[in-house]
């Protein structure tokens, strides 16, 4: 990809997770300076009333420190599926927000009786999922790319997971655990689309210059781990998860 292009690419990545931020920032201006009940647009589990709140729950914070938590890792974990991923990106979060929401409204507050049937707002079940989600991408998927993305997104993220044990006061971690879950099932859906985006970019790459390919061949080029991790194609990865390694 020429430099200009994946300029623009990067711009790209980032207008759906901006727009989303700004949609989150006008709804808590607007619910400090206004008395607009915004807590009945959250998911009230098991309440038909409460139905909304899987789409408009994550527009919605508490505060501002509420709100700054989820924006950040929103914008670089949804900037990065919209860069890395994009012919899933858009999909597979939909997938996240809907069916986590989902979750959260048929089992949410299940064993916290002793609470009431409160409201459950903020987009940190979203955020929880594209954790998932691009860290299991890795896991599936295998490529430099995903591998990489996986990496960063443990060192960066890894600690959240603390947030899906139970008895926290004041925080959905219902919404923590069901979109953990489901940014799992999430990479496992759509891991046969990006295998094959894999296999169609790996065949649009510049042929390799006459020296590559003798550093290649000699094995002498400046390689950390087996080129095979990497250049296996969708079906001898789909082998390779049924039957084991020992098949080579």
């Amino acid at each position: 990809m020429k430099p200009k292009d994946e300029n623009s690419s990067f711009v790209n990545s980032l207008k759906l997770p901006l727009i989303l931020i700004t949609i989150m920032l006008v709804v808590h201006i607007t619910k400090e300076f206004t008395n607009f009940e915004f807590i009945f647009w959250g998911i009230f589990p098991r309440r038909f009333y409460g139905l909304k709140g899987i789409i408009t729950a994550p527009f919605i914070h508490g505060s501002w420190k509420h709100l700054f938590s989820n924006a950040v890792p929103l914008l670089s974990l949804l900037g990065a599926s919209m860069y890395f991923y994009r012919i899933v990106a858009v999909r597979g979060l939909i997938m996240i927000w809907i069916l986590t929401g989902g979750a959260v409204w048929l089992l949410g507050n299940f064993f916290d009786n002793e609470v009431g049937n409160f409201s459950h707002i903020g987009a940190s079940g979203v955020v929880y999922g594209l954790v998932a989600f691009v860290f299991w991408n890795g896991v599936f998927v295998k490529s430099r790319e995903s591998i990489v993305l996986a990496l960063v997104v443990l060192v960066l993220y890894g600690g959240m997971f603390a947030g899906i044990l139970p008895d926290q006061p004041g925080i959905s971690w219902e919404s923590h655990l069901f979109g953990g879950l489901i940014g799992i099932f999430t990479a496992y859906y759509y891991k046969n689309d990006l295998l094959d985006e894999v296999e169609r970019l790996k065949k649009l790459e510049e042929p390799p210059t006459w020296g590559q390919e003798v550093e290649t061949q000699n094995e002498t080029g400046p390689y950390f781990l087996p080129r095979d991790i990497f250049e296996k194609t969708k079906e001898e990865k789909q082998r390779e998860d049924t039957e084991g390694e020992d098949y080579y």
